[in-house]
C-alpha cells in the first residue's frame, strides 16, 4: 500500500504539471524538431527524461553507470557537422542525475555514394548488435524500464575473475556489488548481456536496400563491455542482418564476438600467454510486426562468457544466459496508448562443492503501462513493474514509476 500511494502522490503531481504546462504550450509551443543552422550545416537536438519511482532496494532496475533505469533525469544534447553530402560528423554528450556531461557518441560518417544506402563509421560508434539497442532513447521505449538483456547487472565481470565455482556462487544474484579473489578485488558492478547505456569504440559499415539491412563492426569492447580504450588484447567482430520480407514485418540476427576479460586480470588467473583466450560471444534473434494500430515485437539473446578455470571446482566451460523479451503496444486514440512487456533472464548450471545450480539468479519481469503525447514531443508515461528473482536476496519487487519526456 505504501508503494500504491507514493505512485499516486507522483503521479499526480506529474500529471498536474504537465496539464498546466500544456496549456500554454498551445500558444507557445515548445520547439518541436532539430535546431537547423546554416541551411543545414550542422543540427542541433536534444533529448530530456526525468523518471520517478520508488526506491528499488532489490537494485533490479541498477544501470551500468551505477543509476535506477526508473530514478533518473537523463539529459541528452547532440550535432551532426555535415559540411558535404559525403561526410557528417556526429557526436552526443549525456548527464544522468546532475553528473557532469560525458560523452556518448562521437563518430564520422562517410558515404561514398550519394545515391546508395552505404556508409562508414568510425569512432565511438551506435551499437551494432541487436534490435531494443536502436530504440533506447526514452521516446522510443513504450515503456520506463528496459529489457532485462539490455539494463539487468550479472555478478560476471572483466577485471575481477573467480578462482573456482564455490566463488562465483558466492556472488549468485548480486551484479550490483560483486568481487571475486583474482584481479580486482574492489567490490563492484558487474555486467549486463548487452549494454545499451555506453557506446563501444571502433568501425562500422553499414548498407541496405528495401529488403536487407546488414551492418558489421570492429570495436575494442565486448557488447556487454563497451570500451573507449582497449584492454583485452584484441578487437570484437559484430555483425546483425535484418529482413523486411513484408510491410510491416522486420526479422533479423545479430552475432558478436571478442576478448572480454582484462589482460591484468587473465594474466593474474594463469600467468602470461593467454591474452585475448577469454572472450564473449553471443547470438541474437528478433522479430517485429506492426498493422493497424498494434505493433509485436519480441527477442532473444544467448551470450556466452568464457573465463580462466584456475582451481578446482572448476568452472567447466562458458557460463551462459539467455535473455527473452515479448512486448506490445496498442494505439487507443491519438496520442494515447497501452503497452506491456515480458522478460526472463535464465543462466546455465555449475557445480560447486556443495551444490549445483544456475551460477547467477533468475529474473523475471513483467512491465505493464501506457502513455500520452502532450504535444508530438512531449511524452507522459507510466508504468508498473513485478519483478522475480530466484535469489536469498530481494526475490520479489513490484515497483510504479512515472515519466515525462521530452525531445527535439
Amino acid at each position: 500500500m505504501r508503494v500504491w500511494g507514493f505512485a499516486a502522490r507522483i503521479a499526480g503531481v506529474v500529471v498536474v504539471s504537465a496539464i498546466g504546462a500544456a496549456a500554454p504550450l498551445r500558444a507557445q509551443t515548445l520547439p518541436s524538431g532539430p535546431i537547423v543552422i546554416d541551411d543545414g550545416l550542422m543540427t542541433v537536438s536534444g533529448d530530456v527524461s526525468a523518471s520517478i519511482a520508488p526506491h528499488d532496494p532489490g537494485f533490479f532496475n541498477y544501470t551500468d553507470y551505477e543509476h535506477s533505469a526508473l530514478r533518473l533525469l537523463r539529459v541528452d544534447a547532440s550535432a551532426m557537422l555535415k559540411p558535404n553530402e559525403h561526410v557528417a560528423l556526429l557526436g552526443e554528450v549525456r548527464s544522468e542525475n546532475g553528473d557532469s556531461p560525458l560523452p556518448y557518441a562521437l563518430y564520422i560518417r562517410i558515404r561514398p555514394w550519394i545515391h546508395h544506402d552505404f556508409d562508414i563509421q568510425a569512432g565511438r560508434i551506435p551499437p551494432t548488435f541487436g534490435a531494443f539497442a536502436r530504440r533506447t532513447y526514452a521516446s522510443d521505449n513504450f515503456l520506463i524500464g528496459y529489457p532485462l538483456a539490455y539494463q539487468y547487472l550479472t555478478s560476471v565481470r572483466p577485471d575481477s575473475l573467480p578462482a573456482n565455482v564455490d566463488d562465483l556462487l558466492r556472488m549468485r544474484g548480486r551484479g550490483w556489488l560483486s568481487t571475486f579473489t583474482i584481479g580486482n578485488t574492489t567490490p563492484d558492478r558487474g555486467v549486463p548481456l548487452a549494454s545499451v547505456f555506453r557506446w563501444d569504440t571502433g568501425v562500422q559499415v553499414h548498407a541496405a536496400n528495401d529488403v536487407v539491412d546488414a551492418t558489421g563492426a570492429v570495436t575494442v569492447g565486448t557488447i556487454s563491455n563497451p570500451l573507449f580504450k582497449e584492454d583485452n588484447a584484441g578487437p570484437q567482430l559484430a555483425g546483425r542482418v535484418a529482413l523486411h520480407p513484408a510491410t510491416g514485418l522486420i526479422i533479423g540476427t545479430s552475432v558478436s564476438s571478442g576478448p572480454f576479460v582484462t589482460t591484468t586480470a587473465a594474466r593474474g588467473a594463469l600467468g602470461d600467454g593467454h591474452d585475448g583466450e577469454f572472450r564473449q560471444a553471443a547470438f541474437g534473434a528478433d522479430v517485429e510486426y506492426s498493422r493497424d494500430y498494434y505493433i509485436v515485437r519480441f527477442e532473444t539473446i544467448l551470450s556466452r562468457w568464457t573465463l580462466p578455470e584456475v582451481r578446482a571446482p572448476y568452472l567447466d566451460g562458458p557460463l551462459s544466459a539467455l535473455a527473452t523479451s515479448v512486448e506490445g503496444r496498442y494505439k487507443l486514440a491519438p496520442g494515447l496508448y497501452v503497452a506491456a512487456r515480458l522478460d526472463h533472464l535464465g543462466f546455465s548450471e555449475v557445480t560447486g562443492t556443495a551444490i549445483r545450480t544456475t551460477w547467477d539468479a533468475p529474473v523475471t519481469r513483467l512491465e505493464v503501462g501506457g502513455g500520452y503525447s502532450l504535444q508530438r514531443n512531449l511524452l507522459l508515461k507510466l508504468s508498473f513493474q513485478h519483478n522475480t528473482r530466484d535469489s536469498v536476496r530481494s526475490r520479489t519487487l513490484n515497483i510504479p514509476a512515472v515519466q515525462l519526456v521530452f525531445w527535439f
